[in-house]
Formats: C-alpha cells, structure tokens, sequence
C-alpha cells in the first residue's frame, strides 16, 4: 500500500505539473522581435545543455565502470554485504548510481527546458498585468518544482521495488546482536542513486554556474563600465549569452542540485528508519517495517499535495507586493505539510509499545518546517534592500568600489550567525525529541524527521527559485525589443522578487544540505558499524523501551582523524578558489570578445550593427565546460583518495600475525587504539569538511546577493540612482559578487552532500 501511495501521489503531481505546463504555453508569446530575442536564448541554452551533459555523461561512464570493476573484481566480499557475491553488489551499486544520474540530468534539462519557453510568455504577460506576469513565471517554475521532487521519490520508489524484487537480499544479524530484516537493507544497497544525482548535480552546478557569471561579468565589466551602455542593451555582444546563462546555471544547475538533495536525504533517511526498526523489532510488528523504511517518501509524497495548493493560491493587485504574495504561498505550502507530518507519523510511526513517540517524531517535523521558514526570513533580512544590511553596502558606494566590498565582505560574513545558530537549535533539538520519544536509538532518526520537514516546502522552494531567471530573462525580452517603460517597470519589480527568491532558495538550500548532510553523516557511521567498525557506544536511560541509545564519536585528538578534518576544511577553500577562479578565466574570453566586436564594428555601439551574439555564446560555452572539470574532479576524489590513502596507512602499522583479523577485533586491541582507520580519517574529513562548507556557502551566496540587490536598489534612484559614481561602485561589487553567489556558493551545496554520498557507497572501501 505504502509504495501505490507514493507512485500514485507522484504521477498526480507530474500530471498536475504537464497541466500548469500546458496553461503557460497557452498564453500569448508578444511581437516579433520579443519572439526573435526569445528564440536566441533557447537556441543558446539548448546548445550548451547537450554540450555539458555529452561531458557529463562521459565522466559519469567513466566512474560507473570504475565502481562496477572495483565492486565486482578488485575487493573481496565482506560477510556484511547485503547480497550473495561481489558481482551483484557491484551491479546493483552500478545501476542506483546511473539511474540517479541519469534522473538528475533529467531534472536539471526539465528545469531549463520550462525556462526558456516560460520567459517570453511572462514578457508577453507583463505588457498587460503585473498578476499575469507573477502567475506566469511562478507557474513555469513549479513545472521544475513538481517534476523534480516527483521524479526524487518515483526514482527512490521503483529502485527500492526492483531491489526487493529481484535482488538476493537476505536479512542478518548486527554487530549488536539485533535482528536486520531483509528489507531494512536495501536502502544501503541503493545508495549510489545519491551519489550519481550528486555527481551530475556538482557538474550541472559548476558548468551553469561558470556559465552564467563569465557571461554576466563580462557583460558588466564591457558594457556598463566601460561602454557607459545599460543593462541587457541589445548592443552588448554577451547580453544572450548573459540570459542563457540564467536559465543553465539557475534554472538547469538548480533543478539538479534540490534534487538530488531531495534523493540523499530520502535515502538517509530511509538507512536510518532501518536502523530505528531493527532496533526496535519488539516495539513495531513486521507489517510496520515497509512502512517505516519508506516513510520519508511517503510524507514526501504528501507535501507535493501542499506545494500544488500553494503554487494555485498566488496572485497580487497591480499596486500590490509580489514578494508578499509568494510567501502567502509560501505559508499556505508549510501549513499543509504541517498536516501530511501529522497525518503520516500517526499512521506510520505509532506503535502500542511507544504510544506518543510519534508525537515526538512530529515535533521534530515541525521543527523541520520552522527552520525552512527562518532561513526565508534570515536570507530575505541580509538580501532584500528593505533592510539594513543591503542599505548599508548602497550607502557604502557612495565612497567608492572599495568600501563597497568591504561592506560587502562584513556583511557575508556577518550573515553567517543567525543561520549557525537556528541550525544548531534544529539539530539539538530534533535529536533530544527523537531520543526521548520511547524507542531505543531514535535521537538520530529524529533528526531525519527534521531534515524531512525543511524539505517538504521543496517543490514551492524550487518554483520560487526559477521563478528568478524568469523574471530576469522577461526583463531583459522587454529591454531588448524595447517595450514600453511601463512594462520595464513591471519586469523590474519581478526581477527585483526575483533576485530576493533565488538569494532564499540558496539560504534555504544551505539549512536543507547542513541537515542532510548531518543525517548522512550519521548513516555513515550507522553502515561503518555494520561492516564491524563500531565507532559508539551505548548511552543509558530509563527501563523499558528506549532504554539505550547509541551516541557514535570521532576522536579528533588522534592524528589522522585531525588531519582529515584539515584536509576536509581545505577542500572547501580549495574548490572554491578553483570555481571562482573558473569564472574569471571565462571571463576574460567574454571581455576580449565583447571589445573586440566593438573595436571592429563601430556601428554596433552607434545601434545601425548587429553584434555576433552566437560567437559569444560559443565562446563562453567551451570555456566553461573546460574550466568545471577540474574542481569537479577533485571534489569527488578527494574523499575516495583520503579513505585508500589512510586505509594502507593503517593497515602498514599493524602486526602482520594480526592483520588477518576482523576489523572490529583491530579497533578493539589496546595496541592500536592510538590508530585510525581509513574510515574514521573519512569521517572526520565529512564532519569539519561539512562545518566549513556550510559556513562558507552561507558567506559566498548571502555576500552576493546582498551585493546585487544593493546595486538594484541604487538603480531605482537611491544615492543617485543610474549612472551616478554610487552605482559604478555597486556594479563594481555586484560584478565580485557574481561568481560568490551563482557559482561557487551553489556549488558547496552540492559538495557538502556530495562527500556523504560518496563515502556512504564507498565506506567498505576505507574500512
């Protein structure tokens, strides 16, 4: 019952999702030249997209025989495995994670695909109603926002199925002593689905990214600063490579980066709800188990319901607040999977042996949801120039570019408080609710509920999200055929919402990846310890059920586990230096070229030329596709180099009469305990890798959108509006920005969930 509720929830909200898809292409496409503008930025996109996946896919092939080899052939079968032979563990890793790249590059061309049509019908609609044009885009997003979060749980779904049906798994007994069922193991056996999203999300993200700011920089540096022109002017030769960028890196990165969030987090979740059943076979009977383990996808599935309902709800008056109108949507989203919570942990996780347990496992849901709604609040207070962060850094133009990114820099990383501190409170909070609920081992489980419950908004999130590039590229339709002012000033005011929305969404991204990447973390150590690395211990409590509850701990005081958590920290620095640094190097292609059209063509300046804005967008492409594979590559093997690195390390320190000897027995002898696994090393890696990334991705995407939004607030007349010495300053800042926000922030959203994901399907390697 519990898997035809999730397929069939799914398939409504694909169908719902092909019904909004069609009422947006419905609608009128404007004049000609509005057509002839849109059809660039689709061809432009289109063409980039099968650049980037044909790489992608090359590199994704490359390490799914590199899994299947090492699986199948290189290591020998552990007794802990899930299935008979090393071959079929090899062919069911292999598969998940080809399946979850292949669904996440699906997502992420979804995403753009709805863009790049919804821009010209939002335009169109802005030339006769504000309403029109937020229903328009709001509506084109949630096509991405539905599709994503459903194709997440469909994906999970039919592989869990398949699993179940044609795999031999068989159950077993833990390091404790307690009983796994069978199913209580697939989902450690489908966890490469995870790991191929995130891989192809870090690529979609970096590539998009890497895009869209080397357009959007060079546009800048070219034709605001230098050629005195204005924003999206049909005479700059990077404004179509500029909107295509929005739609590939906002729209295409962003699509698969949540879902591929939405993916880990079910799968983690899931590893957990097997590790709360087995714990606790006297408290649930067996026809709960299947309920149990597929309880993230089935509230899920539930919260689609309340992001469909809120997405229908939204509409403004002319004079209204479009913003104010999508966190009436917002709210009406979170109220609703308020009530799927209820509903599912009533039916799901009530047993008689723990009759209020879960109450508690919905409190920590509902503790989910108002940690979602307070990162909105944080991220709007530092981004929105209705308040003092962003006023400041304006006001700080007024001396200059220089005090501009000081402000700018302060604020970033004074941003950074708030969120630690409500994501910390989340975390405590959800683990104490879930450890006192009556069951033994639920303190981790309750922090899953709570990662569950920041996620059920997801499908609302992401059609806010795209709404953004939406409303840019409409603003820039408008501007280039040369609409009306008073439709610009409609596509301002959205594209103003806009920018607040996509700066939300990445602080919403960041909370939803730090608790996702703890409940990874923690299924880490949870399947680590079934391969007979038992890195806790069993903390006391009450008779009864929940008498005991298992607290795991990494030494950081033994050397290499310190040095893991150094080279965890560096890795964020280094990536991000390596992705920033990507999108100046692109930059510099799109200034030559930019200059060099203007040089040979005087005309294209005087307005009697067209500029070359295919050349541009090719130029532009194959720099970025170069410049994403490096930091990509070392995001994915650092963490599998560390493991192998410390693993023979280990291993050369021990005793050769004892290196036969099972790794539980090695952990235990008094004369190693001074040394750490490849494992643990990993561990500690994840955990100060995951701190920094959090904190630094916070940094780099609340700094830049503060920094663009302090420009668009001098742009519509404060500290002398347009042209005066206070915005070149800002464009100055907003230009440092860029890459900050779009490109490196998004990509550690990835990175911190992507080193879960890969240590969780590779932990038997390290170990």
């Amino acid at each position: 019952m519990e898997l035809t509720l999730i397929f069939i929830i799914s398939l409504v909200a694909v169908a719902f999702a092909g019904f909004l898809l069609t009422n947006v292409l419905k609608r009128d496409t404007g004049t000609d030249a509005m057509r002839a503008i849109s059809d660039a930025i689709k061809e432009g996109a289109e063409a980039f997209i099968r650049r980037q996946n044909l790489t992608i896919l090359m590199l994704a092939a490359s390490l799914a025989v590199l899994i299947f080899v090492v699986y199948g052939f290189v290591r020998s079968r552990n007794v802990a495995d899930p299935v008979e032979t090393a071959v079929e563990l090899a062919m069911w890793t292999t598969l998940s994670f080809a399946l979850g790249a292949f669904s996440s590059a699906i997502s992420g061309y979804i995403g753009m695909w709805t863009a790049i049509r919804t821009n010209i019908r939002t335009a169109a609609a802005a030339t006769k109603s504000l309403n029109g044009a937020l229903q328009t885009a709001l509506r084109g997003g949630a096509v991405t926002g539905l599709i994503v979060v459903a194709l997440s749980l469909l994906g999970v779904a039919v592989l869990f199925y398949i699993v179940q049906q044609f795999s031999t798994v068989a159950g077993a007994v833990g390091v404790t002593g307690n009983a796994i069922p069978s199913e209580a193991r697939i989902p450690i056996l489908i966890a490469g689905y995870g790991f191929g999203a995130s891989f192809v999300a870090l690529f979609a993200q970096l590539g998009g990214g890497i895009y869209t700011k080397a357009a959007d920089v060079g546009a800048d540096l070219v034709g605001k600063v230098e050629a005195g022109i204005p924003e999206d002017d049909p005479r700059n030769p990077a404004v179509i490579a500029d909107l295509v960028g929005d739609n590939v890196g906002d729209c295409a990165g962003r699509g698969a980066d949540l879902f591929e969030s939405i993916a880990a987090e079910n799968i983690g979740a899931m590893i957990l709800a097997a590790a709360l059943y087995s714990s606790n076979t006297t408290a649930f009977t067996e026809s709960q188990l299947l309920g149990v383990l597929l309880f993230p996808l089935i509230v899920g599935a539930l919260c689609l319901l309340g992001s469909i309902v809120g997405v229908m709800v939204v509409r403004t008056k002319e004079t209204g607040d479009p913003m104010q109108a999508l966190n009436i949507g917002f709210y009406v989203t979170s109220v609703l999977a308020v009530v799927s919570f209820f509903f599912a942990t009533r039916w799901i996780l009530y047993t008689d042996a723990a009759p209020n347990a879960y109450l508690y496992f919905f409190g920590c849901a509902i503790i989910g949801i108002i940690t979602s709604i307070l990162f909105v609040f944080i991220t709007q207070y530092y981004t929105e120039y209705k308040y003092r962060p962003v006023k400041s850094i304006a006001e700080a133009s007024e001396t200059g570019p220089a005090t501009n990114i000081i402000s700018g820099i302060a604020v970033g990383m004074e941003c950074v408080a708030y969120p630690v501190l409500v994501i910390g409170a989340a975390i405590i909070a959800s683990y104490y609710l879930g450890a006192r609920s009556g069951l033994n081992n639920a303190g981790l489980f309750g922090t899953a509920v709570a990662t569950m419950g920041m996620l059920g908004t997801a499908g609302y999130i992401l059609a806010m999200d795209n709404f953004g590039p939406i409303t840019d590229n409409a603003g820039g339709i408008v501007e280039m055929s040369q609409q009306p002012d008073e439709v610009r000033v409609i596509t301002d005011r959205l594209d103003a919402v806009g920018n607040t929305t996509k700066a939300l969404t990445k602080g919403y991204a960041v909370g939803s990846a730090a608790l996702a990447a703890f409940l990874l973390f923690s299924a880490y150590l949870d399947e680590i310890k079934n391969y007979g690395l038992n890195l806790g211990f069993a903390a006391g409590g009450s008779e009864g059920v929940g008498a005991t509850s298992e607290v795991f701990v990494i030494n950081l005081a033994k050397p290499e586990v310190f040095v893991g958590g150094l080279l965890g920290a560096m890795l964020v620095f280094l990536f991000s230096a390596l992705a920033i640094k990507a999108v100046g190097r692109a930059a510099q292609y799109v200034i030559q070229d930019v200059r060099e059209q203007f040089r040979n063509d005087p005309g294209i300046l005087a307005g009697t030329s067209k500029p070359d804005y295919r050349r541009t967008v090719d130029i532009v492409t194959r720099a970025a596709l170069r410049q994403m594979v490096l930091p990509g590559v070392l995001a994915v093997g650092m963490p599998i180099a560390v493991g192998l690195v410390f693993k023979y390390l280990f291993y050369a320190q021990i005793d050769a009469n004892d290196k036969t000897q099972a790794i539980a027995s090695l952990v235990g002898n008094p004369r190693y305990a001074h040394l750490a696994t490849g494992a643990e090393v990993v561990a500690g890696m994840l955990m100060i890798g995951t701190i920094v990334g959090i904190l630094m991705a916070l940094f780099l995407n609340n700094a830049g959108g503060a920094w663009d939004n302090a420009k668009k607030y001098i742009e519509l007349g404060a500290h002398g509006g347009k042209g005066s010495e206070a915005h070149k300053a800002a464009v100055v800042g907003d230009t440092v920005g860029d890459p900050f926000k779009d490109t490196a922030g998004p990509s550690l959203h990835v990175l911190i969930k992507l080193l879960s994901t890969v240590t969780l399907v590779l932990a038997p390697l390290f170990i």
